[in-house]
């Protein structure tokens, strides 16, 4: 089961999202199922950096450590 919703573009991305819909022969809502998803994403991995770049007991290895336990 699918949601239907709706949203108001600029005029530039809206003309994009066309574009892209055309050039792939992709419905506009398959184009932006697959960004937001792809945004979600990215998201979630930057919540689980910023969480752990704030954690205390997470200790931090600087890049020279690292170069070192990594043999290069």
């Amino acid at each position: 089961m699918t949601t239907s919703i709706s949203v108001r573009l600029p005029p530039d991305l809206a003309d994009q999202l066309d574009r892209i819909a055309k050039e792939t022969e992709r419905s506009k809502s398959f184009v932006i199922q697959k960004a937001l998803e792809a945004y979600m994403e990215e998201y979630a991995d930057l919540q689980i950096a910023w969480d752990r770049l704030h954690d205390l007991s997470d200790p931090l290895e600087s890049a020279t450590e690292l170069r070192k336990s990594l043999a290069l």
